[in-house]
């Protein structure tokens, strides 16, 4: 019996196995090896870090938590998670099976672009997301912000107000922009529909009408699925995000499944590497916390809803 098995050894996955180590408790991270950033060139914004490639990062997290004897990283996928508080049973794709007393889910969410023939090639590279993140690379430069509904409204006022005064909507049949408003703030509107972008120096984008137009990088907001999450059968409690449902947690990460803590994308509508760091060092503080007093961390109330 396993004191705690974290599935997924990304940033907060190995953040929360981190503190668990270093109070000796027994630990498995069970990870598939498919971080949600793997494509990005480097992660911005984090201190210490700034610039460096997230599979260096993440290296080096794998490279600290090694000093620790009571922890194992296994190179693998989480299938189905059953049982209860103080006796969870995990089984991974490959029919191998642990038993835990606490269980932290870190395995992020799916992303699902737009179906435009191109995109996937570029995501992470001049598809991007998330200003704070992408935003100072291609500042002053031509840029387009590709609709996926009301949230491109508010990426493109952002990009406009402190990144590019070149910033162009892409409305791609989207519905419920603001479109005066955007036009007010000194955006560009584009009604043609795009048919397929590709890589160059920076990002082509390709419309119905045969014509192409450059940019320094598409802005875009995918929507986000937990569908297939090893956690299914646990009926957690979720609410509804901008782009697609999170896990409902704690002051402490917890969730409304007792023994059961969440931590990283999966948990937040906010995507950041920083987040994740702090969501998993709260989870490992937490988890750990419920090993200890089972009554001083509780889970968090079924939402009657």
């Amino acid at each position: 019996m396993l004191d705690v098995v974290v599935i997924g050894g990304s940033f907060a996955g190995l953040s929360a196995a981190l503190q668990l180590a270093r109070a000796s408790r027994s630990v498995l991270v069970i990870d598939a090896g498919e971080p949600r950033n793997r494509a990005s060139a480097a992660a911005h914004g984090v201190p210490g870090w700034d610039g460096v490639p997230p599979a260096d990062i993440l290296a080096r997290f794998r490279a600290d938590l090694a000093g620790y004897p009571t922890v194992r990283v296994l190179e693998n996928r989480a299938e189905h998670i059953t049982g209860e508080i103080d006796a969870y049973h995990v089984i991974t794709a490959s029919g191998q099976s642990f038993d835990a007393r606490r269980i932290i889910l870190a395995h992020g969410v799916r992303d699902i672009l737009p179906d435009l023939p191109g995109l996937s090639g570029a995501w992470g590279r001049t598809v991007l997301h998330c200003p704070y993140c992408h935003g100072y690379e291609v500042k002053g430069q031509p840029l387009a912000v590709l609709a996926t509904g009301p949230m491109a409204a508010h990426q493109a006022h952002m990009l406009r107000a402190d990144w590019s005064d070149d910033v162009t909507v892409l409305v791609n049949g989207a519905e419920g922009l603001d479109e005066s408003g955007l036009i007010a703030a000194g955006l560009k509107i584009e009604h043609r529909a795009p048919v397929r972008v590709a890589r160059a120096e920076g990002i082509g984008v390709w419309f119905h009408d045969g014509t192409e137009t450059q940019f320094a990088a598409v802005f875009t907001a995918p929507k986000v699925s937990l569908a297939q999450s090893p956690a299914d059968g646990l009926g957690l409690g979720m609410s509804d995000g901008p782009m697609g449902p999170y896990v409902r947690t704690g002051p402490m990460q917890q969730t409304d499944m007792p023994g059961v803590f969440a931590a990283g994308d999966l948990a937040t509508p906010m995507w950041n590497v920083n987040f994740a760091v702090g969501d998993g060092a709260r989870a490992g503080t937490g988890c750990h916390q419920s090993l200890l007093f089972p009554d001083f961390i509780p889970a968090l109330e079924k939402d009657a809803t």
